[in-house]
């Protein structure tokens, strides 16, 4: 996919945790094209990298608010946003329903061949959940409100939620356990994706080295939990 543009979404959803997004989405794009161009390496590293394209999407064009930092403004909206290849969503308030349309969206998104993964971090794996995507599937999710939502019998129950993991993958779909996950999983996405001495490159330019999925130090906050 190297010579063709890669169009990455994120979800902008009200009061998203920051972190969820601007972690991912900035360990990414640091693998592509324009961001080894900027750092002005060697060609034969920017070659090995994609040439991709963010598209910022919300229901609407007004200003996304998160938990913190600034507005967050989006450039498409459900139905002018182009074909996505990859989406990251950010996790909201987890049982708030989704805006309007977003359902459709993301049910659309999913069946389309040219899509081939969605990225969920922290809760936002419990909001889509609403779209019945995730139905069947093994999916993480932020170990502190699975607990609270377990406790009260609110979790949704056609999906399978794993308590032990900082991150997993099924089918098309890479879920992230609680905030600072969303970075080991953009870590698990970039070495299954890319060339490893580029993978390599980004971690020292980052200075960041990833958890792997397992042992998870935070798993204890669900023992004796049932999850299912």
């Amino acid at each position: 996919m190297s010579s063709k543009t890669v169009n990455f979404g994120l979800l902008l959803l009200p009061d998203h945790q920051w972190l969820d997004a601007a972690g991912p989405v900035d360990l990414i794009n640091n693998h592509s094209q324009a961001y080894l161009k900027a750092l002005r390496v060697e060609e034969s590293l920017v070659a090995k990298a994609w040439p991709i394209e963010w598209h910022y999407i919300s229901h609407n064009l007004e200003p996304v608010h998160a938990g913190s930092g600034p507005a967050q403004l989006p450039t498409h909206t459900y139905d002018t946003c182009p074909e996505l290849n990859y989406l990251v969503v950010p996790g909201p308030a987890p049982l708030l329903p989704l805006p309007e349309g977003c359902v459709a969206f993301l049910q659309k998104l999913m069946a389309q061949d040219s899509f081939k993964g969605l990225l969920t971090v922290c809760t936002a794996s419990i909001a889509v959940s609403q779209a019945g995507i995730l139905d069947g599937l093994s999916v993480c999710s932020n170990k502190w409100v699975l607990k609270r939502l377990a406790g009260v019998g609110r979790l949704p129950k056609k999906v399978k939620w794993v308590g032990d993991r900082r991150f997993l993958v099924d089918g098309k779909v890479w879920s992230a356990g609680g905030i600072t996950a969303g970075m080991d999983l953009a870590c698990e996405f970039a070495r299954v994706h890319f060339d490893s001495e580029l993978v390599q490159f980004v971690k020292d330019v980052s200075e960041y080295e990833p958890n792997p999925a397992q042992p998870d130090p935070f798993a204890k906050l669900l023992e004796g939990v049932d999850l299912n």
